[in-house]
């Protein structure tokens, strides 16, 4: 793991910190106010080994190391979808801190479906799990920043962007870096015509907004780029690429792409911010896998 630093460009703009998790190119978030030092983090991961099915805290216990180092006081932690690559390290974190957890609203949706693909009709309920569940145009502080909730569906049906001070945007799994493209969006509930919607709609945001995006796999990762570069260089939508043609490339993509390695293992903990299953009669803990679903 290591992290880059975005730094403030003065006031309502936010400190931003990216920390690279390499075994799933995922990027977990410090974002703080540099006049209050208040802070949220954005989509931190729990290491998680699928071969062995063991979990780990190590990662996110260095990113909060890190935190109180830069005298950064977390308020909020937050994520912008159910994740289906890597486990959310939600519930921990608001364990340890004891500071609210959020999401976005459709996340019922999302459990609802999943309920049906897991045979667990119980299951997942995220109003017990997430103190917040974000609606669209919902607004809260980090410290003296305002932040605004975007649905930004497509990747999933109830994703959502942070749009933080005047000039930061946490935007997930829709862009990648402009010479990548954007996100896939072939798994149950996704769409590319609605993340399609939802790029334009990010990139309606003022030219300068810094855009900080959920993975990257290149070999030397960045996360971070404007609104002006991704409209005129992202290979996939740069330029007033038509919704049509769009959407037949993504698809098209979408079709060749695996399922991500841990995304059934994952999936039924992030439904619950995380939270691992109860203890059963042998103190043990235990994953429920569909087979031949996918």
């Amino acid at each position: 793991m290591f992290s880059r630093t975005s730094r403030s460009n003065g006031a309502q703009s936010p400190e931003v910190v990216g920390f690279y998790d390499d075994d799933t190119g995922s990027i977990q978030y410090l974002v703080t106010d540099p006049d209050t030092r208040k802070a949220a983090l954005i989509d931190v991961v729990m290491t998680f080994d699928p071969q062995n099915a063991a979990i780990s805290s190590e990662r996110v216990d260095a990113i909060l190391r890190f935190a109180e180092s830069e005298g950064s006081e977390i308020e909020w932690i937050l994520d912008t979808h159910p994740h289906a690559d890597h486990l959310m390290a939600s519930s921990y974190l608001k364990e340890r801190l004891g500071k609210p957890n959020a999401i976005g609203e459709k996340v019922k949706d999302i459990a609802a479906m999943w309920r049906d693909y897991y045979h667990l009709p119980d299951a997942f309920d995220p109003a017990q799990d997430f103190d917040h569940l974000f609606a669209d145009g919902d607004t809260f502080k980090i410290g003296n920043l305002p932040v605004r909730v975007m649905l930004s569906a497509g990747h999933t049906l109830g994703s959502i962007t942070y749009v933080v001070g005047d000039d930061a945007a946490f935007v997930h799994d829709t862009f990648m870096q402009p010479s990548v493209g954007t996100s896939r969006c072939d798994f149950p509930g996704g769409s590319a015509e609605e993340l399609y919607d939802s790029l334009k709609s990010i990139l309606a945001l003022p030219e300068m907004t810094r855009l900080f995006i959920g993975h990257d796999y290149e070999d030397t990762p960045a996360w971070e780029s404007t609104v002006a570069e991704q409209r005129r260089h992202n290979i996939h939508i740069g330029g007033g690429v038509h919704k049509d043609a769009y959407v037949q490339k993504r698809e098209a993509r979408d079709k060749t792409l695996a399922l991500p390695d841990r995304m059934l293992h994952v999936l039924q903990l992030n439904l619950r911010a995380g939270r691992l299953p109860d203890d059963e009669a042998d103190g043990a803990q235990y994953l429920k896998i569909p087979l031949n679903k996918f």
